[in-house]
């Protein structure tokens, strides 16, 4: 099933460059997780939220014409806000453009007016990957992970529309 932006646009349509983004299908959720360098250590704790995830419907992924490159999940239970409780890329994948096309497609599909993610500040890769794309930085939270506090970014790439989003 492909994912459509707010204006009914498909967002399952191949980039020039192979990759396409669409919405995961509740089957993906085994690919998905073995390409998730968390839940391919072992952790079952992540392996059920890929699985949740999934069957939620929530997980845009991207692929070339062979297999799932990353994903990333949008949910709404920030302040009943968008937020992107997580992007991951495959490590076979990483720097090449998968991760900021997983976001532009969030920003695409997202249905309110706001869109938040967080990451650890020792995440600096996803601190560039958010500052490339043009997200801001919205706030920080310590006592997450100890001694790891969690930075929070606003998306610039979503443009609110009326009658759109959660009680719409």
């Amino acid at each position: 099933m492909n994912a459509a932006n707010r204006d009914g646009e498909d967002l399952g349509a191949r980039h020039p460059d192979g990759l396409w983004v669409g919405r995961a299908d509740p089957s993906d959720w085994a690919a998905l997780a073995d390409i998730d360098s968390v839940a391919a250590a072992g952790d079952t704790a992540r392996r059920d939220s890929v699985r949740r995830w999934c069957a939620e419907e929530t997980v845009l992924v991207a692929r070339d014409a062979s297999e799932p490159l990353g994903y990333a999940v949008l949910e709404y239970g920030f302040f009943e806000q968008g937020f992107v409780t997580m992007l991951m890329v495959a490590p076979g994948a990483r720097r090449r453009g998968v991760g900021a096309r997983l976001l532009a497609a969030v920003e695409a599909a997202c249905a309110t007016e706001k869109l938040f993610t967080s990451t650890n500040a020792s995440n600096h890769p996803m601190q560039l990957l958010l500052r490339r794309s043009g997200w801001l930085p919205a706030g920080l939270l310590h006592g997450l992970d100890e001694g790891d506090p969690e930075l929070f970014y606003r998306s610039t790439g979503v443009r609110p529309r009326a009658g759109t989003g959660p009680g719409a």
